[in-house]
């Protein structure tokens, strides 16, 4: 076979197969891997979902159990204790995860320490003790104590396969990765920056100077482009990815962003989608238009009929053949899971500390995450664990998806930080065929709705809605009335009110930015809007 057996585990196959392939691929583990890994890349179209908050055993954990499926996942043993004080009394996991969660929980840096060290002392001497031991992965359910609770016992809930049909379809026919971490142990936008740019400038939270004004790193948007590849970002709400200051030059923003509901499903069937397509759910959850990305205490169910709907779409287009689709989650959203975080031989991506009290070094990844990944040429049942290199310590974690993307295009710009070229790539995955497979689903099994109670438009926003709110405010020239600063800061702003304003700010932005080039502005200019009116930064580099 074309991998070794630690990096990937399929299910059996027939003896005449085995033998043929034992004539075929005869010599060490790791000479197939060069094999494979020298074909040109039959992948020349990359499509990413990132979804919110939700762990690996939470979404995946019983897939092994319920669908056979040789995933490192729950047994049924795996406990917390829920008192600070005994552990004596525990919650266990179960498979009874409900499709909403009463509450959100906790996640911060703060957090994320306690669920994976077991403590609560948050000096900065206690966590650098806390995170010189082995992750017990035993403070989830006294984390979320501290939030609501109702939630000690949902977090260690895990889903039922029939609960997620598009997960239970898409999982058995394609690749599952099962040591796919988040890149931080912290919240949401840190994470997400990883995705594109392999590192977070620093920031381990909420960094509100650096959401208004656009973190500056590199991105891998900017190597596919020198390199003459296109590249789109579809969206329902707002484009998370305009948190990078590079996004808001006018060469990107007048161009590359597209409305997700008329846009995607055209460019599907007209085989038109670039090179990299990243599609952004929608992030508030209004009663006529559901969020779709899983972020609690939004209804999951509408995360598996988006991904179903962007899968029919790849698989019914035209690029079918050459498209590689990964669906991944930003981070755990507070909810179990029994794999230890990593935290030996991690690298640090850029050698920004992240501030106090903590200094975080970067050293250490965060709680595992679901990832599923989708293409005709991938084996049907390939499980992914651990990778093969490049280092002894690499792991599959966000900064796999830049690192893969620039060998699948062999591109010429160095690696974006030191993370990206340390991370695990899988790009043997899709060379291990010699034709794509005919027999993927065209269709998926249907989504029943089976939420329980209706969306709370008129309800207070999370904080990662907040930090959506702000962006907003910036692109749209609105960052500096007071009014508005204080209505967000006190969380006036109802859910369906801040939909709105999202909307009409993303709008305006794109607008403005595609009429000064119309008017002949410097692409490599940065859009401003003020008051109303537009106005190019002082700087035309981004």
């Amino acid at each position: 076979m074309a991998t070794g057996s630690s990096c990937r585990r399929s299910a059996p196959q027939p003896l005449p197969l085995l033998i043929l392939l034992s004539l075929l691929f005869a010599g060490s583990g790791k000479a197939n891997v060069a094999t494979a890994a020298s074909r040109p890349s039959p992948i020349k179209n990359v499509v990413v979902l990132a979804l919110e908050n939700r762990s690996f055993d939470h979404m995946l954990g019983w897939t092994r159990r319920l669908l056979g499926l040789p995933v490192d996942g729950l047994t049924g043993a795996e406990c917390n204790p829920n008192s600070t004080t005994t552990s004596s009394s525990s919650i266990c996991v179960s498979a009874d995860a409900d499709l909403v969660v009463p509450d959100d929980p906790g996640h911060s840096f703060e957090d994320v320490l306690e669920q994976v060290f077991g403590t609560r002392n948050l000096s900065a001497a206690a966590a650098a003790a806390a995170a010189a031991a082995q992750p017990s992965m035993s403070g989830f359910v006294r984390s979320a104590l501290s939030i609501n609770s109702l939630l000690s016992s949902f977090v260690m809930r895990a889903f039922r396969p029939s609960l997620l049909p598009t997960f239970s379809a898409l999982a058995p026919s394609f690749a599952v990765f099962d040591r796919w971490f988040s890149s931080i142990p912290g919240p949401t936008q840190p994470n997400r920056l990883y995705l594109y740019s392999a590192t977070s400038h620093g920031s381990t939270a909420h960094d509100k100077l650096n959401l208004l004004l656009g973190y500056p790193q590199p991105t891998i948007f900017d190597s596919l482009a020198a390199d003459g590849h296109d590249f789109a970002v579809y969206f329902k709400t707002i484009p998370t990815v305009l948190f990078y200051r590079r996004l808001r030059s006018l060469r990107y923003a007048s161009r590359r962003f597209h409305r997700y509901d008329s846009a995607f499903k055209a460019h599907a069937a007209r085989g038109t989608l670039p090179a990299l397509s990243v599609i952004e759910p929608r992030y508030f959850d209004l009663a006529g238009a559901p969020a779709d990305d899983d972020h609690p205490a939004h209804d999951v169910g509408n995360g598996q009929r988006l991904v179903k709907e962007v899968y029919e779409a790849l698989r019914a287009g035209p690029q079918w053949n050459q498209t590689l689709l990964v669906v991944t989650y930003d981070e755990h959203g507070g909810f179990y899971d029994h794999v230890a975080t990593p935290t030996a031989g991690v690298p640090s991506p850029d050698g920004i500390r992240g501030p106090p009290p903590f200094f975080f070094r970067f050293d250490r990844l965060g709680v595992r995450v679901p990832t599923i990944m989708v293409s005709p040429w991938i084996r049907k049942g390939t499980v992914v664990g651990r990778p093969e290199g490049p280092t002894e310590t690499s792991e599959f974690e966000h900064s796999s998806i830049p690192a893969t993307i620039k060998k699948i295009f062999n591109l010429s710009s160095d690696f974006l930080t030191k993370r990206d070229a340390w991370a695990g790539t899988f790009e043997h995955i899709f060379t291990e065929l010699d034709e794509p497979r005919t027999d993927c689903p065209e269709t998926l099994p249907e989504v029943p709705f089976e939420r329980p109670t209706p969306p709370k438009e008129n309800g207070w926003l999370s904080d990662f809605q907040r930090e959506l709110v702000e962006l907003a405010s910036f692109l749209n020239g609105d960052y500096m009335l007071t009014s508005l600063a204080q209505e967000t800061r006190k969380k006036k702003m109802t859910v369906k009110q801040a939909d709105a304003y999202v909307r009409r700010a993303i709008t305006g932005f794109l607008q403005a930015s595609k009429q000064a080039v119309r008017l002949g502005a410097n692409e490599s200019a940065i859009v401003t809007m003020r008051s109303s009116l537009t106005s190019k930064s002082s700087s035309s580099s981004p």
